[in-house]
């Protein structure tokens, strides 16, 4: 999966619930672009959509409105003090947001461009229980788009994409971890090759509603002080930051538990012969001690599997797709 073998350009697209990131080649590193995958409405005026656009601010006019799209939903959202929609829930296009797929291609149309690589490689999550025909959908309609724009484009399953980002070093052989709004994604590999793969719904927006509807704020503004100020080291005075930490808690061990009996229950693991890492990647995993507390959780659970290290990947925002850019580079 080296990418310095490869010749010609490509994209490393995530598609997260939360927030979606390119990945480009850049002198022999990598560049990325990341914005919410959110957007908000504002009342139209004229002197608004010329300032919006004098302003580059990632905006359309439709029904008498102006849709702001991207990072930039975030300021109005907290400035008319609503909540920012969302084209997906539960890392699948929303089912109950009208505008998802008409928001999702401007989304991704204005952060893709027209120039440059149209070789891309896009993120799935695994299926979670149940869902496998809203999986179907989700993959075929964002396909569908990035056609549309232009694109060759394939899909990868979004924890094996943080194997390809971060365990180059054990020759894919390990378990990636990707903590995101919508799912927690697992995979586990051997030699780059996926045998095991799932995704729980307790992630980053559980997270943030549970602890909304315990402390009366919008999950919003909960989520902006989780990715402020919160960590999770020490007792905490301010309900917030208590009430985050005990449902971080919750969904660590929640994931922590999906693993260990996906790997009791896996009908044929490879024999591995060693130990192999854990690498964590995704914006929930962010808040300091993250880490040191999922190794924690990770060691009482007792796996079948033996780990040698549980580490962050070196850019948790980006480090899916920073994957599937290397997928791409590699495969195409």
């Amino acid at each position: 999966m080296k990418s310095e073998k490869t010749t010609g350009g490509a994209i490393g697209l995530d598609v997260g619930t939360s927030r979606i990131c390119v990945a480009r080649e850049d002198n022999g590193g990598f560049q990325y672009r990341t914005e919410l995958n959110a957007f908000v409405t504002i009342p139209y005026s004229k002197m608004t959509a010329n300032v919006m656009k004098k302003e580059n601010i990632p905006h359309a006019v439709q029904d008498g409105e102006i849709v702001v799209h991207g990072n930039e939903s975030e300021k109005f959202a907290d400035l008319l003090n609503v909540d920012i929609r969302r084209t997906m829930t539960a890392g699948l296009l929303s089912p109950s947001e009208p505008e998802s797929l008409n928001m999702m291609r401007q989304i991704l149309s204005s952060m893709l461009g027209e120039d440059g690589p149209r070789k891309l490689f896009f993120t799935v999550p695994a299926p979670p229980a149940g869902a496998q025909d809203s999986l179907t959908y989700h993959e075929a309609t964002i396909r569908q788009i990035l056609t549309d724009l232009g694109f060759e484009v394939r899909s990868v399953n979004e924890g094996l994409a943080v194997i390809y980002s971060e365990l180059e070093a054990s020759n894919y052989t390990g378990i990636g971890v990707s903590c995101g709004g919508g799912l927690c994604n697992v995979c586990m590999a051997y030699l780059s090759v996926p045998v095991l793969s799932f995704s729980v719904p307790r992630a980053g927006d559980y997270i943030d509603s549970s602890a909304a509807s315990v402390t009366g704020e919008r999950a919003d503004r909960i989520r902006l002080l989780k990715e402020e100020s919160f960590h999770m080291n020490g007792f905490f005075n301010d309900k917030v930051q208590q009430v985050l930490g005990v449902y971080y808690d919750e969904m660590i061990r929640s994931l922590v538990e999906a693993l260990r009996e996906a790997l009791t229950g896996a009908k044929s693991l490879p024999r591995l012969g060693r130990p192999i890492p854990l690498v964590l990647s995704g914006g929930t995993t962010l808040p300091a001690g993250f880490r040191e507390r999922f190794e924690k959780i990770l060691k009482e659970a007792n796996l079948p599997v033996p780990i040698s290290e549980v580490r962050l990947a070196a850019e948790p925002l980006h480090g899916s797709a920073k994957g599937a850019l290397i997928a791409a580079l590699t495969d195409f």
